[in-house]
């Protein structure tokens, strides 16, 4: 159940069974008996004896459920609905997630009805449709990336990075040996080292240089005849690009290793350089980031793996191919294809909303969106750095990480920032990451904001910097506006309350 114990007063909505009973039934605070929501029209069918239809499967005993009326659930549900931020209401400044607007185009085309209701079962013959966006949002992904071949069937950006690891591996081994381990820079996201242990390589951590990016030497020293892959972010996580790329690229091919290309931060990207043309041989995508389908809520994703033509034959089946009459069907036999990474071959809705919004743009909108990304990015840099600390002086792409430096002399810390951010009417921007950098403050704005939106996030920001000199209280016991203030995050996480009791 859900509780509310805002300053208001508590306005709970039900109560939970400890010791439930046969007889005993659920009391919501809110319901009465008799009271209803629906009202079904007359019985226009013989009725029927559900006893006899259901069998052992009949309940005798009515469910224990609220009664309440129409409008009593929908002031609850809307009320919630209050207490949530989305990108509808504002701008979420989220480093490296990328949340970007989600154009209402892409969900009308998505819902149309024979995409929609399409099933996975259905015939190839009666499939052409489906088939056909996939082949072009295929078609359109090789041309952005500059790869050879591509699998749409991942769910996610880590799923996408798993099976990237999956076909390095794969190859290695159809050169007789699968290699060891797998480089990772410092500034690397978390899934990084987790897909590489999963697919069982040894992680090596790679340290940054005073730019923020690949230390050469560092990873001369590394390579050998035991790395595999190395997974590197380009932009790295400090929105930084690795204009050594080629270099880092020849490094790696002269041992045999491969370039994995987390491509999480194609943002800074599209339409202005692809990672095939710079030495890349496998990469994933995120459809939710670069390419505006829906982000958060636990999905549905979507993390396409691009690769160059030698790795193409291990490629998870099924894959799509056309027939020399022009149809399109799933090719099964795949003899050194990794399998399946998933049950049926991605999530459609995500593959519609995506082309959609790539038709939409075509090549120049796509290189323009690219260009405000990187822009907007720089404007917040620029007003920022002289009340926050700037860590790295590299060119920054789509996204600026500050630190906490100068506010923490206070005792104000990136985590105060960001909840006193809240108290301004924006989510919170990315906290404590990436990890080389103390008290990170990782800032993405995205294409998607104006510089009107830029500047009352600037104007907050440099509000709050003026707050943690004069008020470092002010900031440290933030938020003061929510409904639910400051909680603890340790107790919070160690021994979470995941029920209503009254």
């Amino acid at each position: 159940m859900i509780s509310d114990t805002e300053k208001n007063g508590p306005r709970t909505l039900g109560k939970v069974r400890t010791h439930p009973t046969q007889n005993e039934a659920l009391l919501f605070e809110k319901s009465s008996p008799g009271k209803r929501a629906y009202k079904l029209p007359p019985l226009d069918v013989p009725a029927v004896n559900s006893a006899k239809l259901l069998g052992a499967a009949h309940r005798t005993t009515p469910g224990l459920l609220p009664e309440l009326s129409e409008i009593e659930i929908i002031r609850h549900f809307t009320r919630l609905s209050t207490w949530n931020y989305a990108i509808d209401l504002g701008m979420y400044p989220l480093g490296s997630c990328t949340m970007k607007y989600n154009p209402r185009v892409n969900e009308f085309v998505a819902r149309i009805e024979g995409l929609a209701e399409a099933h996975p079962y259905r015939p190839e013959s009666l499939s052409q449709g489906a088939l056909e966006i996939i082949d072009l949002l295929r078609r359109c992904l090789l041309e952005i990336t500059g790869m050879d071949a591509i699998t749409l069937q991942p769910a996610a950006g880590a799923h996408g990075e798993f099976t990237g690891i999956l076909l390095t591996r794969a190859w290695h081994e159809s050169q007789g040996n699968p290699r060891r381990k797998i480089l990772i820079p410092d500034s690397a996201h978390g899934t990084n080292p987790a897909t590489a242990a999963i697919v069982g390589y040894a992680v090596e951590n790679l340290k940054s240089n005073a730019d923020g990016g690949i230390d050469l030497d560092a990873l001369t020293r590394q390579v050998d005849e035991e790395t595999a892959a190395l997974m590197l972010t380009n932009p790295s996580t400090l929105g930084v690009f690795e204009s050594q790329i080629h270099r880092i690229a020849d490094i790696l091919h002269a041992k045999g290793a491969l370039l994995y290309m987390d491509g999480a931060n194609m943002n800074a990207l599209v339409g202005k350089v692809r990672p095939g043309d710079f030495g890349v041989d496998v990469m994933h995508l995120n459809l939710h980031k670069t390419f505006s389908t829906p982000h958060g809520g636990g999905g549905p994703g979507s993390g396409p793996v691009a690769c160059k033509a030698f790795l193409e034959p291990f490629l998870p089946t099924p894959v799509l191919v056309q027939n020399q009459d022009g149809a399109l069907r799933w090719d099964y036999d795949r003899p050194q294809s990794v399998g399946r990474v998933r049950a049926f071959y991605g999530n459609t809705g995500m593959f519609i909303r995506a082309l959609a919004y790539i038709l939409a743009n075509g090549p120049d909108g796509l290189r323009q969106t690219t260009e405000d990304a990187v822009l907007n990015a720089n404007y917040i840099r620029k007003k920022l750095e002289d009340v926050y600390e700037l860590p790295y002086q590299t060119a920054s792409m789509h996204e600026v990480v500050f630190s906490d430096k100068r506010q923490a002399a206070r005792g104000v810390k990136t985590g105060d920032i960001a909840k006193r951010l809240i108290d301004y009417g924006f989510h919170p921007y990315t906290v404590s990451f990436p990890l080389i950098v103390h008290g990170a403050l990782m800032i993405e704005p995205t294409e998607s904001e104006s510089r009107e939106e830029l500047d009352l996030f600037i104007d907050a920001m440099r509000s709050i910097a003026r707050e943690a000199e004069e008020n470092p209280d002010l900031v440290k016991s933030a938020p003061h506006s929510t409904r639910v203030s400051r909680l603890d995050e340790v107790q919070a996480a160690r021994k979470p309350i995941l029920r209503w009791r009254p």
